[in-house]
């Protein structure tokens, strides 16, 4: 892939040919001269001591990297996403307990 080609945020594939085994996914974080630093997203369960060994991270030079694709028997990264829900209260205990501090 060329330095023109990746963009910030895309999702790729990359291939390390010191740190780990097998092909992964990552997204890009930054771009430098010759590589770019991808946030691991999914890789091979083979892999998952390196990778929690490099925090998720890694620089991959731009000739590793290619277009990426739906990925197949491998593991998903966790992310430091929060998903925050509001939980919707049980009406009749609510209504029981403001009955019992009104007396």
């Amino acid at each position: 892939m060329k330095k023109a080609d990746v963009k910030v945020g895309a999702i790729v594939d990359a291939k390390s040919e010191e740190e780990l085994k097998k092909q992964f996914q990552g997204k890009v974080e930054k771009i430098y001269e010759n590589s770019a630093l991808l946030a691991i997203t999914s890789y091979d369960p083979v892999d998952a001591t390196a990778i929690s060994d490099l925090n998720n991270k890694i620089v991959v030079n731009f000739k590793n990297l290619k277009s990426a694709r739906a990925p197949k028997n491998s593991k998903v990264a966790s992310t430091n996403e929060v998903k925050i829900e509001k939980i919707a209260k049980d009406k009749k205990k609510t209504e029981a307990k403001s009955s019992k501090s009104k007396k």
